[in-house]
This record gives C-alpha cells, sequence and structure tokens, in this order.
C-alpha cells in the first residue's frame, strides 16, 4: 500500500487552526476589539464559540468557506458583550410577580400607594414596599410614621429602603417594639427614638425584628424561572451577556443551575455566595466550605460559583453607611445624634477571620462597604491578612466603595484590591449627597478617574435590584446609562456636574462594562475583549458610541446580541 494515501489525512491533522473555515465573520463595522491597544478593526471570525481571528476584512474573509454564515455590519459599531458585575437578578425578576408596583418620586406617590393596597388587603395583613430610596423622593426624607398611619390605619406598613425602614404603628406594636424594647440578640441595629423615648418608627438594619407576613401571591419555582428568563432576555437587549450575583443563597444559585442544565442561561454567570457575617465564626466557615466544595466552584464559562458577599455597612441612600467623620444632624435621614456616623456591622477581628478563610479557600471576598469608614475597615482588614500572605492574586475585593480618601486609594492600589463600584447612583443620589456632605467631602465619591490614574481595577455594575426594564428598574441596569455617568458626572436635579476633575474618558467607560469586569470576575482570558482565543460574546450598536454627540451616549440602542457566537437578541 502506497504511504502517499495517507498524506490527506495527515495534511488534515497539521492544518492549522486559523486555516480551517470559520462558522461565522462579521465584517464591514467599527468593531472595538478593547485589547491593550484598544483597536478598531473592521473584522472578526468565530468558530464554535469562540474567536479565530480579528483584523481587517481582507484578512478575515480568507477564512470563509461554503458553509460560513457572513454577517454586514454596515458600518455599525460593536463591542465585546457587556458586563455588569453587580445585580440581584434572581430576586429583582420577581418584584412586580403579584401586582405591578408604579413609579414613586415623591411622598404622595408612596402614600398613595399604601393606600391603593390597603383597600384591597384584609385588616391586619402587612403592606410591603421596599427599595424606594429616600434620596431619589423629590421630599427627600422618610415618611413619617404618623402619615403612614393615616394611609394604612388597619395595617402594618414597612417602607423598607435598603437595610433601613419607616414603619407605622401597628406594624411597631405587632412587632413588639415600644418604649421599653432594647435590641438583645447581640446583632447591629438602631430604634430611632423621639425626646421622650417612643420609636418614632425609623428603624435601621432592624427588618430581622419587624414581624412581617406578606399576603403576597407566593411564586412556584416555575415561576421563578420564567420570570428570571424574562429578565435575563432584556439584559440581552441592552447589550448585557455577563453579571455577577452580588449575593445570592442556596434559591437563586439553584435557579440558575437548572437554566444552565437545561441549556437556557442566556447570560455568563458570577455568583458572589451570600454568607451572614452576623453567625458564629464556625458557621461562616462550615457554609463557606461548601462553597468552595461545591461542584459549582469549578471554572465553568457559563455560571461559576467563586466568591463570598457579606455586609459591612449600611447604606447611604438610607443613611446609615459608615463614615469616618459624622453624617451631620439631617431632616432627610432623619438623624438627630450629631455624632452619629451610621452602622458598621462587622468587628475588625471578624472581618480579617472571614476574609482571610476565603480568600485562602479559592473564594474572592468581599463586602458591601458604602461609607469611607467601612472602606477603611476592608482595607485595614486585606492589610492584616496580607501580613499572612499575600492577598494580589486571590483579587480582594470591595463592593460600592463610593465614599473613599487619597490614603486609602493608595492603599487599596499598594495590596490589588479590585473595586466594584455603581456610576448610576452618582446620577441618581448625587443632588441629596451634595445637600448632605457638602462639595469638598465628596471630592473622592467614586473617583472614577483618580482610581483610572492609579491602575486600580474598577468594575461597573447596576445594583439592580428590582423591576425588570433597564431604565425603570431600581437600580438602573442600562450599561450605555451608566458610561453615560461616569464621562460626564452630571446628577439628575443639578445645574453643573459632580466633580468633573473625576470624569473618564469614552474608553475608559467602556473598560468599567467589559476588561475591567472580566478581570474582576477572573475571566480576563476568556471574555472582556475581543481577541483571538476569547469567547465569541459581543454587540452590535446603532451608532458610534467612540464619536457620537456625548448626551447620546446614554440613548444608545443594542442591534444584536450574540453569546458564545450565537444570536440571541435582534432588535426589530
Amino acid at each position: 500500500m502506497s504511504p502517499w494515501r495517507f498524506l490527506p489525512i495527515i495534511a488534515l491533522f497539521l492544518t492549522p487552526a486559523w486555516a480551517q473555515n470559520a462558522d461565522l465573520i462579521i465584517y464591514n463595522g467599527k468593531i472595538v476589539t478593547v485589547d491593550p491597544q484598544f483597536r478598531v478593526v473592521d473584522a472578526l471570525a468565530v468558530r464554535g464559540d469562540r474567536i479565530v481571528a480579528v483584523g481587517s476584512r481582507n484578512e478575515i474573509t480568507r477564512l470563509a468557506g461554503p458553509k460560513t454564515r457572513r454577517v454586514d455590519l454596515k458600518g455599525r459599531t460593536a463591542l465585546p458583550g457587556l458586563m455588569d458585575s453587580h445585580v440581584h437578578a434572581s430576586e429583582a425578576a420577581m418584584y412586580e410577580f403579584d401586582h405591578p408596583v408604579p413609579e414613586m418620586e415623591t411622598i404622595a406617590d408612596v402614600l398613595r400607594y399604601i393606600r391603593t393596597r390597603a383597600a384591597v388587603a384584609k385588616e391586619g395583613e402587612w403592606i410591603v414596599l421596599t427599595q424606594v430610596f429616600i434620596t431619589r423622593l423629590r421630599d427627600q426624607r422618610f415618611p413619617t410614621r404618623a402619615e403612614l398611619d393615616q394611609a394604612a390605619p388597619h395595617n402594618p406598613v414597612y417602607f423598607g429602603t435598603g437595610p433601613d425602614a419607616s414603619v407605622n404603628s401597628l406594624a411597631l406594636k405587632v412587632s413588639g417594639i415600644d418604649k421599653n424594647f432594647q435590641i438583645a440578640d447581640g446583632k447591629p441595629g438602631k430604634i430611632e427614638r423621639d425626646a421622650s423615648g417612643e420609636p418614632t418608627g425609623i428603624l435601621r438594619n432592624c427588618s430581622r425584628l419587624v414581624k412581617i407576613h406578606s399576603g403576597d401571591k407566593k411564586p412556584t419555582i416555575e415561576d421563578r424561572l420564567h420570570r428570571l428568563r424574562l429578565l435575563l432576555a432584556d439584559y440581552n437587549s441592552v447589550g448585557i451577556t455577563s453579571i455577577s450575583e452580588r449575593d445570592l443563597g442556596d434559591e437563586g444559585v439553584e435557579l440558575y443551575r437548572r437554566l444552565r442544565d437545561s441549556k437556557q442561561l442566556n447570560c455568563r454567570v458570577y455568583i458572589m455566595y451570600s454568607v451572614d457575617a452576623q453567625l458564629p465564626v464556625d458557621q461562616i466557615e462550615a457554609r463557606m466550605l461548601s462553597a468552595a466544595r461545591s461542584p459549582l466552584h469549578n471554572y465553568n464559562t457559563m455560571l461559576w460559583l467563586r466568591g463570598i458577599k457579606t455586609y459591612m455597612d449600611g447604606g447611604m441612600l438610607t443613611g446609615s453607611a459608615y463614615m469616618l467623620k459624622p453624617w451631620g444632624v439631617s431632616k432627610v435621614y432623619s438623624i438627630t445624634d450629631p455624632n452619629y456616623r451610621g452602622m458598621r456591622y462587622i468587628p475588625a477581628g471578624k472581618v480579617y477571620e472571614i476574609a482571610k478563610f476565603a480568600l485562602a479557600h479559592g473564594l474572592q471576598y468581599t463586602a458591601h462597604s458604602v461609607g469611607d469608614g467601612a472602606v477603611q475597615a476592608m482595607v485595614d482588614a486585606y492589610s492584616e491578612i496580607n501580613n499572612d500572605f499575600p492577598v494580589r492574586a486571590a483579587r480582594p475585593c470591595i463592593t460600592h466603595s463610593n465614599f473613599m480618601t487619597l490614603e486609602q486609594i493608595s492603599k487599596i492600589k499598594a495590596l490589588g484590591i479590585v473595586l466594584d463600584l455603581q456610576p448610576d447612583w452618582l446620577w441618581l443620589d448625587g443632588a441629596t449627597l451634595e445637600k448632605q456632605f457638602g462639595d469638598k467631602r465628596l471630592t473622592y465619591f467614586q473617583p472614577y478617574k483618580t482610581l483610572f490614574d492609579n491602575g486600580i481595577v474598577v468594575g461597573g455594575g447596576s445594583d439592580h435590584m428590582q423591576k425588570i426594564g433597564s431604565f425603570r428598574s431600581i437600580n438602573p441596569y442600562n450599561p450605555f446609562l451608566g458610561m453615560w455617568i461616569a464621562v460626564t458626572r452630571q446628577p439628575r436635579w443639578m445645574k453643573q456636574p459632580l466633580h468633573p476633575e473625576q470624569r473618564i474618558s469614552r474608553e475608559q467607560a467602556i473598560r468599567l462594562y467589559t476588561i475591567n469586569n472580566a478581570f474582576i470576575t477572573f475571566s480576563e482570558k476568556d471574555k472582556g475583549s475581543l481577541e483571538k482565543g476569547k469567547l465569541a460574546d459581543f454587540v452590535v450598536l446603532d451608532r458610534d458610541i467612540l464619536h457620537c454627540p456625548i448626551d447620546e451616549i446614554r440613548q444608545i440602542q443594542v442591534e444584536q446580541t450574540w453569546l458564545g457566537g450565537k444570536l440571541l437578541y435582534e432588535r426589530h
């Protein structure tokens, strides 16, 4: 038998991958690669779920074969698939499952909603309204106990906004919170009281003490799966192909596992597992070990359980973020104590133990840390751990990190801490924050330019908590709105930008939602830019984000969204 007969087979095995036909070629566009040189090319080729080449149309079309799908961009701009570093999608999807919740801009809107719910509720049934932040109401205050009493005299009312709440008299009575009540469970919390010692109805980090029994319809797991699919599809419609679930419990993990296993998961999901830092340390460590030993902890491009999330402080939207200096007496936040600095939830020794255990077991650690006091607590903990072993490779994270100091920024850089920030808060809440703290105290509020200048990896997220709809959601998850905010720093209800010296370029804003988020989630080798060998996740836009008028950035529409070389969404 002639040995020449085997040459075609040998040649097949020796044929380089780049010379094989592509499954998909997109061309004739402005493809923003977000590679280290931030190149813009006019074509790329995909085989399977990976990019096999990027470059000029003449180079890339050589990879076309008779079965290659060709997509003419017709001059349109393409970006890498966008990533949101901070969502609570599994819960956000269920917010309006029982009934729609209207937009609310004033206390009058809040009270009108409560009256309508009271009209259809049975006497004694709870009326619960959450995440209508007082900074986003034009009145800029909590509804009072008396107002809630008048709106629903026969129903206990819980108006929750982040970790804090305003409740009515019946809610206090049902929960046993009266003049003599004291928090006795050893957990952080504060009950605001009037001059006579009576509770005012403002509760800080006390939801566990409020005995809520909601009469809302209870969803089945099929309901939850359906609603989550709807939300993920809406993420796709605004160009989001990857998300980081930033506080996911076991029920939420199971939802994503089911979607992945049934091939219905249309976003790549990075999970930060929810851990209650108020538990004893041995129970906390047991829960973290369960995450480290989970099959989902093995790297997977669609679903990866990789991190741990706790809470260091309260919120700036509610008046409980832990600050280095006192908040100051405030009608907006119902603060009467001039020395009040907010709420710190984890003592120094304990956060050191929790974070060290997580990082030592291959789990990225983060804590909700809004105020500069909370950021300092996280920096101190990571600094102490760094004396035990280098933390940089573990990419320790601080979530929110809204208020910072130059000294903290220097330490964050030195330790390799990564940050998860939400530009939307600057737009939505900047006016209230300036009113409360003044311009000088906001010098390093979300200081994007300083962070970029220092080489600190900061990612853009939304902290999406409720509702489906990228602009109507709480908080808005439209990434182009986030990019616009980062390049303009223009809060609503203000005539001037907030510290315009901290504006960043369009290129940097794009990095916030692409390669930076990929790095934060240990996936920069697979996504975040359009380069050979990476996953073929990309979006096609209706205009050129690099050159359109600046105010059009937030109006950008997504024409197509591709995940792993497959078309997920097309605008009609």
